[in-house]
């Protein structure tokens, strides 16, 4: 298994007309190939994603004959490289969406599919409200896959609140996790660089965050700000506001180095929780004496 693996990012704004996002993702691929990456990580709803009269558009097709994963697999395939598709939208028989990524190895083979398990049901102040339920069935297992660079952890946005998921990833063998996304700017602003370290560093991994920026006519505003950070939760690349491409090398010794360090995956405990009542505060107070000087 190879030690080091240089990873890349595509940031980009995608639109709901998918061959132009298409477009757009083989120009900024063919930036990060040059570069010498070898494992590319797109973002969330890669191909598809934007927002009519009040309505997610992201494209949904079924798995066989999806336009974007197709074509997405034969860019793999013909530059020889590992593709991490942060997510597409698959359609179910029963009406819904499967929000999945895939992991496609470098003869554009599908290696591993994700279904997102957690979605994006808030109300954020100033009205802006989000119900990813109304559109997507959420997935039910965490996937863990080994490749030639490790073993590689696969979640999706929201899941990046949810430390129990990348906890049991990292415990299962993880040595590097992926959180592709579609951020919004208020809760990127607010949250993206804290969630994504705090993920890094509680698991001593590397966390790979590809993410969507811009915004379609004012409406659905994503963060950008795509992130690759190290177990100690150095950030070894930011992406910023602008469309663009960021890459990094990843050293499995640096991990590792790091789990020696601090072995807190090792030192994890099963615990029980008290849950105690409301007592009068005045039935345990110490009755205070006055002293004389």
């Amino acid at each position: 298994m190879a030690r080091t693996l240089h990873i890349g990012c595509l940031q980009y704004c995608a639109g709901m007309d998918t061959d132009r996002n298409l477009r757009r993702i083989e120009k900024l691929l063919d930036r990060a190939t040059g570069s010498g990456a070898q494992l590319v990580c797109l973002p969330e709803y890669a191909t598809c994603y934007g927002s009519r009269r009040g309505r997610l558009v992201v494209g949904a097709e079924e798995e066989y004959e999806h336009a974007g994963l197709l074509a997405l697999k034969d860019m793999a395939r013909q530059r020889s490289i590992w593709m991490l598709i942060g997510s597409i939208a698959i359609k179910r028989s029963d009406g819904l969406i499967n929000n999945r990524s895939y992991l496609i190895d470098d003869s554009g083979n599908i290696m591993a599919r994700y279904d997102k398990i957690h979605l994006f049901d808030v109300d954020l102040e100033g009205g802006e409200s989000y119900r990813e339920s109304d559109l997507v069935r959420p997935g039910e297992q965490a996937v863990l896959i080994e490749t030639p660079f490790g073993h590689l952890g696969l979640t999706i946005c929201y899941d990046i609140r949810f430390p129990q998921l990348y906890r049991t990833l990292a415990k299962a063998g993880a040595d590097i996790l992926f959180a592709p996304a579609a951020f919004t700017r208020k809760t990127g602003e607010a949250h993206w660089h804290t969630l994504v370290a705090a993920r890094a560093i509680e698991n001593a991994t590397y966390l790979v965050a590809p993410c969507q920026c811009g915004d379609q006519k004012g409406k659905l505003k994503r963060y950008g700000h795509s992130l690759i950070v190290s177990p100690w939760g150095e950030v070894l690349a930011d992406g910023g506001e602008s469309a663009g491409v960021i890459t990094a090398t990843i050293d499995l010794d640096v991990m590792d180095a790091a789990r020696r360090s601090i072995p807190a995956l090792q030192h994890d405990r099963l615990f029980e929780i008290s849950v105690l009542p409301r007592q009068d505060r005045n039935v345990e107070e110490t009755k205070r004496t006055p002293t004389s000087s």
